[in-house]
């Protein structure tokens, strides 16, 4: 798989149907506005993508779980977890990758 496309189709075909919001200190559900802290989900599986001659079109794709919430999701990130805005926490919690 090497389009953005292509990976969310597949992880919306695997259960991943939620789209997140990253806020300072939590995840956003879209749609309801449900809040899921750090600790309430894990990444399972993440995607980079590097624009081959634009920065800006760097990404990555975090597949998100949470048992609490019963619920599988998708978060879209311009290169940046480590971005200003968001808390310490919700920065660990996105770099932490289920094995």
């Amino acid at each position: 798989m090497t389009t953005l496309s292509e990976v969310t189709n597949l992880l919306k075909k695997r259960g991943y149907t939620i789209e997140f919001n990253l806020k300072h200190d939590h995840l956003e559900c879209l749609g309801d506005h449900l809040k899921i802290l750090p600790g309430e989900f894990i990444v399972d599986k993440h995607y980079r993508f590097e624009g081959v001659s634009d920065p800006g079109d760097e990404a990555i794709v975090f597949a998100i779980s949470s048992e609490k919430h019963n619920l599988k999701g998708v978060l879209i990130d311009g290169y940046g977890i480590s971005s200003e805005g968001i808390s310490v926490e919700m920065i660990k919690a996105l770099d932490e990758v289920k094995i």
